[in-house]
């Protein structure tokens, strides 16, 4: 995964293109990362996590892991492989954004608006998203949040967290890398877009 984003990433330094910081370099890196989809394939390494280690989160971050619903029998789906902002503490856990939850048209006007609330605009590692329910529920352009509001359970997360940095938001956005189960994307999109209208 680290190298198909760091040749794509290389690939935006050479056309002189900063990822993040202009809606042109955002739609060029959108463009990139569709174009990975074939070769792109999690190895089964970050599937482990070592005894006794604790995953490392924080808010306003981009998160991937896998995933392992507690309530997974009464849930219609699910997506084992979530790509999450986190989203604030909650008993247990955390509250995150599931990205998945959103056909790609959608996620990209979310994260279009959600660009607004970053903590600064140097779009590095130290570059999170300063998000709260309160704020997303206060504001219009961040309705399509609603489908994607998901608490997840430290005790069921069943790998290592992998933090993707600013640099690397909109290239992660369109991997296909959600895993649902017991229903396909198409349902869950479906089900996504009656919740926002």
């Amino acid at each position: 995964m680290a190298k198909i984003f760091d040749d794509i990433l290389v690939q935006g330094v050479r056309k002189g293109q900063i990822p993040a910081r202009t809606q042109g370099a955002r739609d060029w890196f959108r463009d990139k990362a569709r174009s990975t989809r074939n070769a792109f394939a999690y190895p089964a390494n970050i599937l482990k996590t070592s005894e006794g280690e604790k995953p490392r989160v924080g808010p306003g971050r981009m998160l991937h892991f896998y995933y392992d619903p507690k309530t997974k029998q009464q849930l219609p789906y699910y997506d084992r492989f979530p790509l999450v902002f986190h989203a604030g503490d909650a008993k247990g856990g955390f509250y995150g954004l599931n990205l998945h939850y959103l056909p790609p048209q959608l996620r990209a006007a979310l994260m279009d608006n959600l660009y607004d609330i970053t903590s600064n605009k140097r779009y590095d590692e130290t570059t999170r998203l300063r998000l709260s329910y309160g704020v997303l529920k206060g504001v219009s352009k961040y309705r399509y949040f609603k489908p994607t509001f998901k608490h997840y359970l430290m005790d069921h997360v069943k790998s290592k967290f992998i933090e993707i940095n600013s640099t690397e938001w909109d290239i992660a956005l369109f991997l296909p890398t959600e895993r649902f189960e017991k229903a396909g994307k198409s349902t869950v999109w479906a089900d996504s877009r009656k919740m926002i209208t």
